[in-house]
């Protein structure tokens, strides 16, 4: 089933209309769906190397734009969806306590969950729903999320061969491992 799957990520990601799919996974993504772009993303590049930081691009772009939204979400609906989402997450009850370290720490907090697995659609919402001043979110957004598509990106682009070969002959391990951090994330989440 794994190997289906990878088959059919990888002729959806030679799809003419891959990177619609990447720009819209990436979108939802930033502001309230769990699976990240890197799904679509690894195996676009590992399928078109020479579109690499063109992948890179829309992956970012797609997703600021749906930080955006998860920062309107915070800001304007956080009495009703936001809270919704707080409560999938399980963080409605750490709200307050979050609150007054993110007003802190909040342009670091927007870096570090846009660079790492950690949910970054908690964050755009933490940051829309404490008032984290717009200018610094997109900033830091922007900066975080090039970082981590374009470092990808870039490995891919020099190690690409290599890698491919990797991932296809240890695929269950590269799930594995993929599927931890992706948990690890959410399990960090929990206890932050």
């Amino acid at each position: 089933m794994l190997r289906r799957l990878y088959d059919w990520t990888m002729r959806l990601s030679q799809h003419p209309k891959a990177d619609l799919a990447l720009a819209g996974v990436a979108f939802v993504e930033s502001s309230f769906f769990p699976i990240p772009p890197d799904v679509l993303m690894i195996p676009m590049v590992l399928a078109q190397r020479s579109r690499a930081f063109v992948i890179a691009l829309i992956a970012t772009v797609g997703s600021v734009l749906g930080a955006l939204l998860g920062y309107w979400i915070g800001a304007a609906l956080m009495d009703s969806v936001g809270q919704w989402l707080l409560t999938v997450y399980g963080k409605e009850a750490a709200f307050q306590q979050l609150s007054v370290r993110f007003a802190e720490y909040g342009g670091w907090a927007v870096l570090f969950a846009a660079l790492t697995p950690f949910p970054f659609k908690v964050i755009t919402i933490f940051s829309g729903a404490v008032g984290l001043p717009l200018p610094v979110f997109i900033l830091t957004s922007i900066v975080g999320r090039a970082g981590r598509f374009f470092i990808v990106a870039g490995l891919l682009w020099r190690f690409g061969p290599p890698i491919r070969d990797f991932i296809e002959r240890r695929l269950g391990l590269v799930f594995t491992v993929f599927m931890i951090g992706l948990i690890g994330g959410f399990v960090l989440l929990r206890y932050l």
